[in-house]
């Protein structure tokens, strides 16, 4: 009796203590670029944060450089209403304010002017804490199982916001980097994007100080909290470049770092050979082990799997670090101008599995991924809805994942792989689409387009905008013969055809094809489109 008696009465202090939080769902990131951040160059931040793990809160500043294209008399930056602004310096001088709806308005006796503006935010409260990690995000108070604090911060969703005055839209990175100071008590250890540049420690506190230089997603901006061991290797990469391997791994599970960083460094070499250099070499190749399912957090992803791997061919493989590893590349080199655009992150990015399967696996490994893909997909809604897109507008499902990563396996068959792969390694090393630029999908298709000599945006608009399969229609029209013929013509596509046990390749046209054959022809028998045949 005495057991659950005590139970409900650390729920009911728990409760009393940390109140259960309002409905956020509301925020997403991105969507229309409002005309009063649509001047603003972000140049770069420094989140300076005090945790208070045993309040579940933070307090500090952030410094958001920023460069006006035009005088303003009102500078507009996202921060979620549960943090309370207290005050705001710009150049040093304190300046009026609004906190409403999740922004923050800031006027000027004058106004400011075009150019540089550093803004100065001190703030502080109790930040959201996550619902469903990483999907729905915030922060994840926990511990690990010796007892020990364990916090990880997630915000792809609702964007930098959820915890630092940022401009919350994925067209706009901090050219210059990042800089944080994020001070905890002492004895735990705080994970963070680029390189560590110093550790100060007080009476009974820690500050640890990362910086990245290079430009950076707003929800990667963040770090993660534990009683880490920090265990280090390093890497060579294709261009020779000598690069830090980093885990931050809890302490009672450090049995198992010396196989991830190995894993690691194996995944490396597979998406190094299709994509080129890992991007990130003069800073580090980061992971830090965290109480919820991984992200692509840049220089740092999380990973949390249990230490579980699966067999592919006679390799251990986990799809959880492979695929957040695989966004170093496709999401924080390649970067979505828009969030009407996540597929070509989270596609590509899934579709970057395949091709590892194939390189541990063969093919077999290969068409079966592919095949389960295909059998996943739900036709809820086209890839690309439109322009100007949040993130909860596009992400519905999984369909960006896996129909983004069976139309580039599409895509490789139609113009094949001696266009293919070259093409898709330009679009994820050529400065044109990489680190300060910012990519569309009609980017993706002209530069495809360029590569094969003739227009791909049937194709693509057919795979992308719509929810449509490939409808072909085989009728057998004498004896011996069938027509085989598009209902829906897309635009002149290679297909392959079983005709009396042999695999030809033939170009399906807008008047179709006529072929002989003993039995009935068997269309795209290996699945490289998403299509339905009907037989007459």
């Amino acid at each position: 009796l005495m057991k659950p008696i005590i139970t409900l009465f650390f729920v009911l202090l728990s409760s009393v203590l940390f109140p259960q939080q309002e409905d956020l769902t509301y925020l997403s990131s991105g969507g229309k670029l409002k005309p009063l951040q649509a001047i603003m160059d972000i140049r770069h931040y420094d989140v300076n944060l005090d945790v208070d793990i045993a309040n579940r809160s933070i307090q500090g500043n952030t410094i958001v450089t920023m460069n006006l294209s035009k005088s303003t008399d009102t500078i507009l930056l996202d921060l979620v209403h549960l943090l309370k602004v207290n005050k705001i310096l710009v150049n040093k001088k304190a300046v009026a304010f609004e906190q409403k709806e999740d922004k923050i308005y800031i006027t000027a006796s004058n106004s400011f002017k075009a150019g540089k503006q550093m803004v100065d935010i001190h703030y502080g409260g109790v930040p959201p804490v996550a619902v469903k990690p990483p999907w729905l995000g915030g922060f994840t108070w926990s511990k690990d199982s010796s007892g020990n604090d364990w916090v990880s911060i997630n915000i792809q969703k609702e964007g930098g916001r959820m915890y630092f005055p940022c401009k919350d839209h994925p067209s706009d990175e901090p050219n210059e980097g990042v800089d944080m100071r994020i001070t905890v008590p002492k004895g735990l250890v705080v994970a963070g994007p680029g390189l560590l540049q110093k550790t100060t420690h007080q009476k009974n506190k820690s500050t640890y100080h990362w910086k990245t230089n290079y430009t950076i997603s707003n929800y990667c901006v963040l770090f993660n909290i534990g009683k880490y061991k920090v265990v280090k290797d390093s890497y060579t990469t294709i261009n020779g470049n000598v690069v830090p391997v980093e885990f931050y791994v809890l302490e009672e599970d450090t049995m198992h770092a010396k196989k991830l960083i190995a894993t690691k460094i194996r995944d490396t070499k597979i998406l190094e050979k299709y994509f080129g250099e890992y991007p990130w070499y003069k800073e580090k190749i980061g992971t830090a082990e965290v109480p919820n399912s991984g992200m692509e957090h840049q220089t740092m992803i999380t990973f949390n799997n249990k230490f579980e791997y699966r067999k592919i061919g006679n390799e251990d493989y986990s799809d959880n670090l492979f695929h957040e590893y695989a966004h170093e590349w496709w999401a924080n080199k390649v970067t979505n101008k828009d969030w009407a655009h996540m597929w070509i992150q989270e596609g590509i990015g899934t579709y970057a599995e395949a091709l590892a399967h194939y390189d541990l696996g063969g093919q077999d490994a290969y068409d079966k991924i592919i095949a389960a893909w295909k059998r996943s997909i739900k036709y809820k809604k086209p890839m690309v809805g439109g322009e100007e897109l949040s993130e909860d507008e596009t992400y519905a499902g999984n369909d960006i994942y896996t129909k983004g990563a069976f139309f580039m396996h599409s895509l490789r068959y139609l113009i094949g792989d001696d266009i293919f792969f070259p093409t898709i390694k330009k679009l994820s090393t050529d400065p044109q689409y990489t680190y300060d630029n910012f990519v569309t999908s009609k980017d993706v298709e002209e530069l495809f387009s360029g590569a094969v000599g003739y227009s791909l945006k049937p194709f693509f608009d057919f795979y992308l905008r719509t929810t449509k399969t490939i409808e072909i229609n085989v009728k057998e029209n004498g004896y011996r013969t069938f027509v085989i013929k598009p209902t829906n013509y897309i635009m002149d596509l290679p297909l392959d055809i079983i005709i009396n046990g042999k695999i030809e390749k033939v170009k399906l046209t807008k008047d179709g094809l006529t072929v002989t054959s003993n039995t009935t022809p068997i269309v795209d028998p290996k699945g490289f489109y998403l299509k339905t045949v009907t037989i007459q």
